[in-house]
């Protein structure tokens, strides 16, 4: 049927499936998952290939085998160099085994710089997320606001409905600036700590 409003998943080919069909998608969610998707692939296609490779290094480091193969390979390194000692060989790394100190501080430093940078690019992407969100929550208050204002243009036009002033509906109407909504949010926050100063006790 010619435009038809929904997005009908495909099927899987091959074996037949034990999971349920999934429900047709409307269009409006498909276009907003689509949108979502591209945002993430956008992301990952500015990356550098040193990101790409720091990304992996850092995913790979994150995963809770690592913490195992840390601990075989301090256990191996420790007990091999006690073990020479013992025999009466001369052993690589003395205790305090220095050697192994210097090699877990490099390590700490080097995974921290991943992480790091890890943290800025997922930062990067929280950043364009958190503007996509303003911009849509000014775009819905613009949208909000003209609806009640057409709505009550409506009942002072139409002869049906009773016209009377509702000063409620008037303010939702009129748009707010985000500036404003900032400065009253900072006002209303200096004023609760300075309530809460004059009110905890001298110490």
């Amino acid at each position: 049927m010619i435009g038809d409003p929904t997005i009908i998943v495909p099927k899987p080919t091959g074996a037949e499936s034990t999971v349920p069909d999934a429900p047709p998608l409307s269009r409006h969610i498909a276009e907003t998952v689509q949108a979502v998707v591209q945002l993430h692939a956008d992301h990952r296609l500015r990356s550098t290939r040193v990101e790409k490779v720091v990304d992996r290094w850092t995913a790979a480091l994150g995963r809770p085998s690592s913490i195992i193969w840390l601990v075989c390979v301090v256990t191996f390194w420790v007990g091999m160099n006690l073990l020479l000692r013992h025999v009466g060989y001369v052993t690589i790394d003395r205790p305090p085994f220095p050697w192994l100190n210097n090699a877990l501080a490099v390590s700490g430093l080097v995974v921290l710089i991943l992480i790091l940078s890890t943290q800025r690019r997922a930062d990067q992407l929280a950043d364009v997320r958190e503007q996509i969100t303003l911009e849509l929550a000014s775009l819905t208050e613009r949208k909000v606001a003209k609806v009640i204002d057409l709505i009550e243009e409506l009942r002072r036009d139409s002869p049906h409905l009773t016209d009377r002033v509702d000063h409620e509906a008037r303010e939702m109407a009129e748009r707010k600036h985000p500036g404003e909504m900032l400065g009253v949010i900072k006002e209303t926050h200096e004023e609760i700590v300075a309530q809460h100063r004059e009110g905890a006790p001298d110490s």
